[in-house]
């Protein structure tokens, strides 16, 4: 997830059953969806890979 953005935190839409949640943009581990436990962002040492579509940085 390449972005310019300052915020800690994201708003994912799940692309699985459109939930939206707020989750650490820098996760240790995968984030799970809390509806459908679909995975929304892949954890990779730094920046996640976001699995979901991406709503909004929130500070």
């Amino acid at each position: 997830m390449a972005d310019t953005h300052t915020g800690k935190f994201i708003k994912v839409r799940c692309a699985d059953c459109s939930n939206e949640q707020i989750v650490f943009k820098n996760p240790a581990m995968n984030v799970s969806c809390n509806v459908c436990g679909s995975t929304l962002v892949k954890s990779k040492g730094g920046a996640g890979e976001l699995r979901g579509e991406l709503i909004e940085v929130v500070d």
